[in-house]
């Protein structure tokens, strides 16, 4: 029998950076972002030097996915990635949100 502090290794694991790209994905009206613009909207939560990371390993999970820029004729440089959140994805954090929510509850001594 597994104690209560272990975690079954199907249930989906979210850090908070990883967080903070999906609620910027989710809320944005943008039909996607690009990493440095997550990194202009977080208000300081994420770095350049990690956003690629963490979005790399959130594309491994399956919360997000990506697609090359379209070259046009001002395009210069490598071409960017577009970053948009899958269905599973947004599952995977209204879930984070309800139990972040069910912590606090139990904290503050309400359930």
């Amino acid at each position: 029998m597994k104690s209560k502090t272990q975690l079954d290794d199907s249930t989906p694991r979210m850090s908070s950076k990883e967080a903070v790209v999906l609620e910027l994905l989710l809320t944005s009206r943008k039909k996607g972002m690009y990493g440095l613009e997550l990194v202009a909207e977080s208000a300081g939560k994420l770095k350049r030097g990690t956003v690629y990371v963490t979005l790399s390993r959130m594309e491994d999970k399956g919360y997000v996915q990506s697609q090359e820029e379209e070259s046009g004729a001002e395009t210069r440089g490598l071409p960017r990635r577009l970053y948009r959140p899958t269905g599973y994805g947004q599952r995977v954090y209204e879930a984070w949100q309800l139990a972040k929510e069910a912590r606090r509850l139990l904290l503050q001594g309400g359930l």
